[in-house]
Order: structure tokens, then sequence, then C-alpha cells
């Protein structure tokens, strides 16, 4: 992918996911957790952070819709997979690869709300608060970054690029 521009090596990445699974387990210390990964974008951030969490945990996985092929979010959030678990009175941290315009984190945090779990957290990979239209932050954090389209570890432009082990800036005539 020799036009892509990487933002964030995988190294820099595992040393930064180490960091936030050592935030989860000093804040949830003794306590069972449920990690919600948002299909697709965040299963790979998911599975590398649930790793590294020494604590009893189990993940469930949450669909949703709001981009489809586009570059841009269409607005309009549209679930596409509950959970499968109980939620009540459960420590859930939802996790997200991206917090953009706060459309979809908003609208899945008050679905799982609805489920009355005792704590909901929300980790995100990265942040691209200059895109923020909803007021909502995460608890957990990996990188603030600027308003470029980002691919890789898990992120994807129609459905390509997920693989990549870093995070790359996707220019805009590849769009």
């Amino acid at each position: 992918m020799a036009d892509l521009r990487v933002l964030f090596t995988h190294e820099q990445i595992q040393r930064r996911v180490e960091e936030l699974a050592a935030e989860v387990e000093r804040d949830f210390a003794g306590r069972k957790i449920i990690f919600i990964g948002v299909l697709k974008g965040a299963t790979i951030f998911l599975a590398d952070l649930a790793r590294r969490v020494r604590l009893d945990a189990t993940f469930d996985f949450i669909g949703v819709s709001s981009y489809g092929k586009e570059k841009q979010t269409s607005g309009v959030v549209r679930l596409t997979k509950d959970v499968e678990q109980p939620l009540t009175a459960c420590n859930v941290i939802l996790v997200e690869d991206i917090l953009d315009t706060g459309l979809t984190m908003t609208y899945l945090r008050k679905v799982l709300l609805a489920h009355q779990p005792s704590c909901l957290k929300i980790a995100a990979l990265l942040d691209k608060a200059c895109r923020r239209v909803l007021p909502i932050k995460a608890d957990y954090v990996g990188f603030t970054i600027p308003d470029d389209f980002v691919v890789g570890y898990g992120m994807d432009y129609a459905e390509r690029y997920r693989n990549l082990p870093e995070i790359c800036v996707l220019p805009p005539e590849m769009i």
C-alpha cells in the first residue's frame, strides 16, 4: 500500500493498547467486565485490548450502520446486531475504533444504557474530536487524530484495508 501514509505504526498502537489495558485494570480492579465491540472496525482493537486486560472479562459485539460504502456518515444510525448476553448490573466497556461525529456513539450509549448496566465506559482507539457534532467523550482514548480519513487495524474504506497492521491516512484521490 505504497500510497498510504502511516499515521501510527503497529508498535505504537500496541504500546498504547497496553497502556489502555493498565487503565482498565486499575479502574475495574477485582471486578468482572464485559467488552462490547462495535462491528466491524473495533474487532482488532477489542481483541488486542481484551488479551492484555488481566481481569475476569467476556466480550460481545454490537453492529451499526451509518457509513455504508461512503466516506461521510449518512447521519442515520441503524442497529444491525444487538448484544447477545444480558448486561443488567454489569460493568460494560463499549469498544469503538474511532469516535468521530459522536452520532454512532451517542446512539450506542443510549441502546446499551437501556440494558441497565451498573457501569458503562467507552474505549475508543482514535478520537477525531474536531468532527464532533454531539457532545460525547470516551473514557479511554488511544490517540487523538486530525480530520484525516484513516484505514487499517480494523478500519476500512469500502471494506478494504482492515487487515493493515498500522493505521494509515487514505489520500483523498484514493477515495
